[in-house]
């Protein structure tokens, strides 16, 4: 366990440092600077804006004392915001894109599975059929579609509820709903799949031949099992959800980290380009190596080390 956990944590932190590489020095070959002539700068003040910020540097230079300054945990700071340090930015982003995540991944998980059983259950039958064509005009219509559509009937057309924000439970209902959408019905359809192939295993015939219940033979014995591949796909999933989904924050005008990292890209913002991809990379590295995991405890015929042969 100890070695295999070792071997993960150096993946982890080379895929991480292969992340920061390309995306430092795409993000460098772009033409152009921060301190453009928008900016109503000066040729000198620019100079000193550059020598300040250490973009007149070499740029193999500029990557070593980035890579210096993140192994210290420091992400520089803010070129559009100069009071502000990128980690402060992603102190005051990321607990409301962790709060919309969080509520969505719930709402998401938990219609997904139940969907996807009910499914199963009735294979070929009107639930069948009503569950997975909700599933997919749920996968083929984009959350910043869903989220339009739901902005001009719910909260312009009926009133009910407000646009934008992100101040009370009101607020959340509609960002929560448009993120949820596209998560629930891959969740949905992989549940039902996988539950109606374990469903034809000889272990569930066993269940029922020694008349247990459908309920326990369902949640004890088949969902277990059925859960490995929506696992599989939890882990990126829940990433990307957790850490801001950047259209819907930008649509919604919620203050998480989307708003940073769209802004940063507007204004050629480096260190905050780089701090929310350094940080969202890290949780989706980090999320993966959870479900990983997670995989030995749902299936103890999985294990995470080599055992000898006896």
């Amino acid at each position: 366990m100890g070695t295999y956990l070792l071997k993960r944590l150096l993946a982890m932190v080379i895929t991480l440092w292969l992340i920061v590489t390309l995306t430092f020095f795409l993000m460098h070959a772009i033409p152009g600077s921060p301190f453009n002539e928008e900016r109503n700068t000066s040729e000198i003040v620019q100079q000193n804006l550059e020598a300040h910020y250490h973009l007149n540097e070499p740029l193999m230079v500029q990557y070593f004392l980035y890579l210096k300054s993140l192994v210290s945990l420091d992400l520089g700071p803010s070129i559009t915001q100069p009071s502000q340090t990128v980690n402060d930015l992603l102190g005051r982003g990321f607990p409301i894109s962790f709060e919309l995540g969080m509520i969505t991944l719930v709402i998401a998980v938990l219609s997904g599975i139940i969907l996807g059983i009910l499914a199963a259950l009735r294979h070929n039958g009107m639930i069948d059929y009503m569950a997975m064509t909700f599933a997919v005009l749920g996968i083929s219509i984009p959350n910043f579609v869903m989220a339009t559509l739901l902005i001009q009937q719910v909260a312009v057309n009926w009133g009910i509820l407000p646009v934008a924000t992100w101040t009370s439970w009101r607020h959340m209902v509609l960002p929560t709903l448009a993120l949820a959408t596209g998560p629930m019905a891959i969740i949905a359809r992989l549940t039902r799949s996988s539950m109606l192939e374990v469903l034809t295993q000889d272990y569930i015939r066993t269940a029922r031949a020694k008349g247990l219940s459908p309920i326990k033979i369902v949640f004890k014995h088949a969902l277990r099992n059925a859960l490995l591949p929506v696992v599989t796909v939890l882990g990126t999933l829940a990433a990307g959800i957790l850490t801001g989904t950047f259209v819907i924050e930008q649509i919604f005008a919620i203050p998480g980290m989307g708003k940073y990292f769209v802004e940063s890209i507007n204004q050629r913002d480096y260190p905050v380009i780089m701090g929310t991809t350094v940080f969202y990379s890290a949780f989706l590295i980090l999320m993966l190596f959870l479900v990983d995991l997670a995989y030995g405890f749902l299936d103890p015929r999985i294990k995470l080390h080599k055992k000898e042969a006896k």
